[in-house]
Formats: structure tokens, sequence, C-alpha cells
């Protein structure tokens, strides 16, 4: 059984930046794709970005592409993804989710996921 946790939300002003980290344990890291995904009050929820078991498969939705970058170690079990030019409509609730095979944008598709750190960006 995996067991994920994020850290590194917070509140920040726009334009600034923020790094999430992601812990996993109880699993063979290397062998899961990862995503995170975030989700906005009355919103669904929603794929940002992914990577594969090796690293060389990198996935970002359109609307952080340039912005958001996604990376893992697996030598520390974990994967990060760090934030720039954070806008008021990142605001939400950001999830790290794992599951074999390869990344998926779909939230259902996921074996395991955190409990979730907000991040709140001011305007």
């Amino acid at each position: 059984q995996v067991q994920l946790v994020e850290s590194g939300g917070g509140l920040v002003q726009a334009g600034g930046s923020l790094r999430l980290s992601c812990a996993a344990s109880g699993g063979t890291f290397s062998s899961y794709a990862m995503g995170w995904f975030r989700q906005a009050p009355g919103k669904e929820r929603e794929f940002v970005a992914g990577i594969n078991w090796s690293g060389g498969g990198i996935y970002y939705a359109d609307s952080i592409k340039g912005r958001f970058t996604i990376a893992r170690d697996n030598a520390k079990n974990t994967v990060a993804l760090q934030m720039n030019s954070l806008k008021p409509e990142d605001t939400a609730v950001y999830y790290c989710a794992a599951r074999r095979r390869q990344v998926s944008l779909t939230p259902s598709d996921y074996n395991y996921w955190g409990q979730g750190t907000q991040v709140t960006v001011s305007s």
C-alpha cells in the first residue's frame, strides 16, 4: 500500500512562487507514474502535471505550461511541483497521486492519493 503526503502549500502573492513536495512510502516509488492534480471550490479535480517512472515522460496542463515544473527524485521517493508566476486562478487544493503504468490525465486512473495541500494566490 502506498502512502502519499503533500507539503509546501501556502499563501503567495500573484507572480510569486511555491514549491510543492510529495513524499511516498509503502511501495516501490520508481515503478509508479506520479501526477499532480488540483481542485478549486465548486470545481472538478483537474490534471496539472505528471511524470513517468524514469522522468523521461513529462506532461503539463495547458493552463500552467511554461510556469510549473514537475520533477521526481527516486532516491528520495519524492516528486516536486515548482510553481512560478502564480496567478489567482491557480488557487486550489493540490493533490499528489500515483499509479502503475504511464501518466494519465484522468483522476480515476490513479490508485493512491495524498491528503492535499492548499495553495492560495492573492491578487
